[in-house]
């Protein structure tokens, strides 16, 4: 396919409830969408990068820069046999993982179009539908918590993830597990914590929980492995793993026993699969997590999770979690049992809605 067109912008979506965690608390998402023409098709991919550079160093300026000044001028009036064959050429860039997928995914989708057929499908994906769970910030108060929890579980999700931090931890999960006590729950520190508060963490493991996820530094496999030999609980690990590597290493040293995928902070299909792959040989098992994403992330990411090692709930949920309304048609839905079926037509399986995309636009630029 030759690339002959290239569009970003930037887009901004209130969410309708604030999302908090360790990092800090979002109300408003800022997302860089990438639009790229080849051959007469059109593909999206989406920026997944938080306002902050506090969960990775990216953020949406970074983006924009890294797109317009590097990854665009390197893709345009080239012939790329495959999406997969653009992976390679942006390798000398380090890091800046969710500017790469951004554009690395929309290539996907377009030759998705081109072949007539799902997404999911060309990614190798196996599943028909996937199973959900949901990511719950941290809130004002713990009842305000127990509240939305019973209200996840009443639309049906599967899997509860709730947000910890020092002084938001052993106290409410120990109300929540009392409150739900036979619920799968999971806990999520993003890198809050340090070897110092060793004896805190051992502290969960009487909760039950089906992992804790990135408990300590967001780039530390050594302390993790030093951690998970003293818990019963499982480590997941999410801020350390950016490719096949890094998650071969985990697994080499023990420093966690599942691994989350999100396609933005590996960089993009290719190396997500080879993540999957290899977890998938160590059975090691793998979800999908989310990054807020608009509609077109979130497809994005529904098809990933039909990879056959996505074993576990991911935070795939429904757009009206977080929008009042999406970018997409149809909107993402989650069905009474907690599951998204996977799109069966070509592509995405969800058309992006110029009209709403446009209305949520605060600046733009075109590479021809």
């Amino acid at each position: 396919m030759k690339i002959e067109r290239v569009e970003i912008r930037e887009i901004h979506l209130p969410l309708v409830h604030f999302f908090e965690t360790s990092f800090g608390r979002t109300t408003t998402r800022r997302i860089v969408l990438v639009r790229v023409e080849a051959d007469g098709t059109t593909g999206w991919g989406e920026v997944s990068a938080g306002e902050e550079p506090f969960y990775s160093h990216e953020d949406p300026e970074t983006a924009w820069h890294i797109l317009k000044d590097y990854l665009i001028p390197w893709s345009l009036k080239k012939e790329w046999p495959s999406a997969s064959d653009i992976a390679p050429r942006f390798r000398p860039i380090r890091g800046h993982n969710m500017a790469k997928a951004a554009l690395e995914n929309a290539l996907w989708d377009i030759e998705a179009q081109q072949k007539r057929v799902p997404l999911a499908r060309l990614v190798g994906g196996t599943l028909a539908e996937i199973p959900c769970g949901v990511s719950i910030g941290i809130q004002n108060s713990v009842e305000e918590l127990v509240e939305k929890i019973q209200r996840e579980l009443d639309a049906g999700y599967q899997r509860i993830k709730i947000k910890i931090k020092p002084g938001w931890d052993v106290e409410v999960l120990d109300r929540v597990r009392n409150r739900f006590p036979r619920i799968a729950l999971m806990a999520d520190a993003n890198s809050a914590y340090t070897l110092a508060d060793i004896a805190r963490l051992k502290e969960l493991d009487r909760f039950y929980l089906m992992m804790i996820e990135q408990p300590l530094g967001w780039e530390d496999l050594v302390d993790h492995s030093k951690l998970q030999r003293e818990l019963s609980t499982p480590i997941c690990l999410d801020e350390c793993i950016h490719n096949a590597d890094d998650a071969r290493k985990a697994i080499e040293i023990g420093a966690g026993k599942i691994i989350n995928i999100k396609l933005g902070r590996v960089g993009g299909f290719s190396s997500a699969r080879a993540v999957h792959d290899l977890c998938k040989a160590k059975n090691i098992p793998v979800w999908c997590g989310g990054m807020l994403e608009s509609g077109i992330g979130r497809a994005h990411n529904i098809a990933m999770s039909a990879l056959p090692g996505f074993t576990l709930p991911g935070d795939v949920s429904a757009s009206r979690r977080y929008w009042t309304q999406d970018i997409i048609d149809p909107e993402v839905t989650v069905s009474a049992q907690g599951t998204i079926q996977i799109p069966q037509t070509p592509g995405l399986g969800f058309a992006p809605s110029l009209e709403r995309i446009e209305a949520a636009t605060v600046r733009k630029e075109s590479f021809e």
